[in-house]
């Protein structure tokens, strides 16, 4: 299979999958034991070192639109690959193979996505799950869990860039495929609602967001941040 090559945006080096079963491929071909991490605006204009050498030894995706248009000029073929949808695909192609962990969200939404992965997935093998409210001091028996149970996936679900670092940590606990998810299990289980079809197709979900989630203007203001870079580099 013929190797993707990267590019990098701000020092973060990106992955320009053509679709999301180019995606699925190289995953089971030659990126298996890494994390995955979306890359959108607010992630590619943040000066976190520590973030940016996690992405770049590992997977970062084009998650938002603004990283898709980003990486269109620098002439690479690539599409935006929602991570609240690409954790499904990633379920459906390895489910009656792989063995999945789950961490994130409030317990009642972890208990509910777990069901329902059980009753659409018939057979699939969750080793353990839960919620995403983990202080530090969690960390070792979590870990401990982690290397004891040897799960091939796992999906941590805690917000950016905290989840990150988790992964990072306990990546090197145990090597498997960890991917970032955000508010997935909110979404998944009905708790939140993601924007219209035709707003995620034209790439405006973010306002939508905006407009449910009106205290995530500040965070907004990356747009505006990476707007600039875009257009003056």
């Amino acid at each position: 299979m013929e190797t993707i090559k990267t590019t990098e945006l701000n020092g973060y080096k990106i992955y320009p999958f053509k679709n999301r079963k180019t995606f699925l491929d190289q995953l089971d071909e030659n990126l298996w034991n890494n994390i995955l991490v979306a890359i959108n605006a607010e992630k590619i204009v943040k000066e976190d070192k520590y973030l940016r050498t996690i992405v770049n030894q590992n997977v970062g995706y084009p998650d938002g639109i603004s990283t898709v248009i980003a990486m269109k000029r620098k002439d690479f073929d690539t599409v935006k690959i929602p991570g609240a949808e690409f954790w499904l695909d990633i379920v459906e192609r390895f489910y009656k193979e792989k063995t999945f962990y789950l961490i994130g969200a409030k317990r009642c939404v972890i208990e509910k996505t777990v069901t329902r992965l059980r009753n659409e997935y018939t057979g699939i093998k969750i080793v353990n799950y839960r919620n995403g409210y983990i202080g530090e001091d969690e960390y070792p028996a979590l870990f401990e869990d982690i290397v004891k149970k040897a799960p091939d996936v796992v999906f941590v679900a805690m917000g950016s860039p905290r989840q990150e670092y988790v992964m990072q940590k306990m990546f090197g606990h145990h090597k498997a495929l960890y991917m970032g998810l955000g508010g997935s299990f909110d979404v998944y289980t009905g708790e939140k609602k993601r924007a219209p079809k035709l707003l995620q197709s034209v790439g405006l979900e973010w306002s939508y967001r905006l407009f449910k989630e009106p205290s995530r203007v500040f965070r907004q203001t990356s747009l505006v941040t990476f707007a600039y870079m875009l257009f003056t580099n």
